[in-house]
C-alpha cells in the first residue's frame, strides 16, 4: 500500500464523519446525525462526490456515502469536514453487508454511481443492480423509496433493464443519453471522477430510477442467469 494510502487510512480513525464496520447502529442514524431528517445512501461511493454535492444541494436531508475504500472515502469526508457539511458521513464497509448497519425502512432512497459493471457474466451476482442485492436494499428501503442508478456502461444499463423486466419491478424513469436532453435534473448534473474517465468509451451516460415494491422471487434469478447466457439479449 503506498504511504499516500498509508496516511488516509490513519486520518479517517479520526474523522467524526466517517464510521468504519460500526457495531449496533442500526435504527440510530437520526441519532448520530442530530435530526430526523430522511436518509438517501450512496453505494460505492467512491471519493463521495455524489454523497458531498447532494448534502450541499439538500440541507434538510441526510446522506450516506458507502465504500470499502477508506484512501477514496477520506476525499469526501475531509471536504465535508473543511466546508462545514453536517448532513453528509462516510461508512466504510462492504455493500453485502448494508442490512447489518440499517434497520427496515431506515433509508429513503439508493443512489449507485458508476459502480464497477463487471462486464463478465461469471461475474454478473457482483453487479449492485443483481436481485442478490435489491434483495438487501428492499431490506432497508422505505414503502415508496427509490434506486437510482447513473452509469456509462450500456452492459450495466441493459442488464438492470432487464431484471426490473423480469422482476416486474416499476421504471420510473429511463434515460439512455442523459446529456443529450435540453433539460435535464440538478441530480444528474453532479459529475463524479469515474464519470469524467468516460472508461466505457460510450461518450454517454445512463440514468435509470425504479422502486422495489414487492419481494424478488428466488427462482427468477435461475431465469436470468440463462438469459444473460444467450448471445446478446437486449431488454
Amino acid at each position: 500500500m503506498g504511504h499516500k494510502k498509508l496516511i488516509r487510512f490513519e486520518a479517517i480513525k479520526s474523522f467524526p464523519n466517517v464510521l468504519q464496520y460500526p457495531k449496533d447502529m442500526q435504527g440510530k442514524w437520526n441519532n448520530f446525525l442530530g435530526n430526523e431528517h430522511g436518509i438517501t445512501l450512496e453505494l460505492a461511493c467512491g471519493k463521495g462526490e455524489y454523497t458531498v454535492a447532494l448534502a450541499q444541494k439538500y440541507p434538510n436531508r441526510n446522506f450516506i456515502g458507502i465504500d470499502l475504500k477508506g484512501n477514496r472515502i477520506w476525499v469526501g469526508a475531509k471536504q465535508c469536514l473543511d466546508t462545514g457539511i453536517k448532513n453528509a458521513v462516510f461508512l466504510r464497509t462492504q455493500i453485502e453487508k448494508i442490512t447489518d448497519y440499517f434497520s427496515p425502512s431506515e433509508v429513503q432512497e439508493i443512489w449507485i454511481t458508476f459502480p464497477d459493471p463487471q462486464l463478465r457474466v461469471s461475474r454478473a451476482k457482483k453487479r449492485l443492480t443483481h436481485p442478490r442485492f435489491l434483495r438487501l436494499y428492499r431490506q432497508i428501503l422505505a414503502p415508496g423509496g427509490f434506486v437510482h442508478l447513473k452509469t456509462d456502461s450500456p452492459d450495466l444499463y441493459q442488464f438492470t433493464k432487464l431484471v426490473c423486466a423480469l422482476f416486474e419491478l416499476p421504471l420510473w424513469e429511463d434515460d439512455d443519453h442523459v446529456y443529450a436532453k435540453e433539460e435535464i435534473s440538478d441530480e444528474l448534473k453532479i459529475k463524479t471522477h469515474y464519470e469524467g474517465l468516460d472508461i466505457a468509451g460510450s461518450n454517454r451516460i445512463h440514468y435509470l430510477k425504479f422502486s422495489l415494491p414487492h419481494t424478488l422471487p428466488l427462482e427468477k434469478d435461475e431465469q436470468l442467469k440463462q438469459l444473460l447466457q444467450e448471445p446478446r439479449h437486449e431488454p
